[in-house]
């Protein structure tokens, strides 16, 4: 008897991660009944200007040197986290898609190897609308890719990017994040839902507000009993500075004071209450968890 190629693959999502390749899928963890798994876009290139910029220059070099960063570029990974519950199958963000940046735009291969179909999604979440979290949405034809998913997102982010001033107060180097983002969304404007922080938007997934990195930003924590994950999106945006020195401002910040006060918030609620977390920029395929080391602290992979 011939195994179709879809069977293959739905096969293949049957087994652990390790016995997968791991090219794409990159970590997974249960959470009651269900499993969140991250899945590869890519990663960026980006100059280390963009983050490093607004920092105390004459601190920051010794900390990049301990993490082994480099001062001039960064390539930070991009994880599309997964939730499968065995009724509902949720993406939080789109990753990419092909119009961003050459190293990304990934999903589809890993979202294949996971054996799950884009019609299979039936929630896509939303943290937040910038180009390497939604511009995976639309497909060629400037069509949805998840044909039959129901769109979420915050309010308040929602509210921002579809603002026509948006464009013109955000900054130059910004500015396409806004025409681009007002596209996609325009797309799934009859569909979306919309929710706020502290709500319930799926059984088992809470919206955390984490503002910041852009105005609505929007975490999610995920419980089943006594398990539970954060899925953070960019409010921890790196492995090494964010945790490091939480405080210190960050250029990929949109509003960077607001950002550092909520991301101190975020790291002190994930060591109180012992959370993992799924992060977009995290390596290690992005889940793991987090230690203090008196004012500091250091996110540990699980995959490694």
């Amino acid at each position: 008897m011939s195994l179709s190629r879809r069977a293959f693959l739905s096969g293949c999502a049957a087994l652990p991660l390790s016995a997968q390749l791991s090219r794409f899928a990159l970590a997974e963890t249960p959470i009651g009944q269900g499993t969140l798994t991250t899945i590869s876009d890519g990663h960026l290139t980006l100059p280390g200007s963009f983050i490093f910029d607004p920092m105390p220059q004459d601190q920051l070099l010794p900390l990049l040197e301990e993490a082994g960063v480099s001062q001039e570029t960064l390539r930070p990974d991009c994880n599309v986290s997964l939730y499968r519950d065995g009724t509902n199958t949720v993406l939080f963000d789109v990753g990419s898609g092909p119009d961003f940046q050459p190293s990304a735009g990934e999903l589809a291969e890993g979202l294949e190897q996971a054996g799950v179909a884009p019609e299979d999604v039936t929630h896509v979440v939303f943290t937040h609308a910038h180009p390497d979290h939604i511009w995976g949405l639309l497909d060629a034809f400037d069509d949805p890719v998840f044909v039959n998913a129901t769109y979420m997102i915050g309010r308040a982010e929602w509210d921002y990017w579809w603002n026509p001033e948006t464009v013109n107060t955000i900054g130059e180097a910004r500015a396409a994040m806004a025409v681009g983002a007002r596209r996609r969304l325009e797309a799934i404007e009859d569909t979306v839902e919309f929710f706020s922080g502290d709500q319930e938007i799926l059984p088992g997934i809470l919206a955390v507000s984490t503002p910041g990195h852009t105005p609505g930003h929007m975490s999610f924590e995920i419980r089943s009993g006594s398990q539970a994950a954060l899925v953070i999106g960019d409010a921890i945006g790196n492995h090494h500075v964010a945790f490091m020195r939480p405080a210190w401002p960050s250029g990929s910040d949109q509003d960077a004071e607001v950002a550092a006060s909520t991301r101190l918030a975020l790291l002190d609620r994930i060591i109180a209450e012992d959370l993992k977390i799924a992060g977009f920029h995290l390596p290690g395929g992005g889940i793991g968890h987090v230690e203090r080391t008196g004012d500091a602290f250091r996110f540990f992979p699980e995959a490694s």
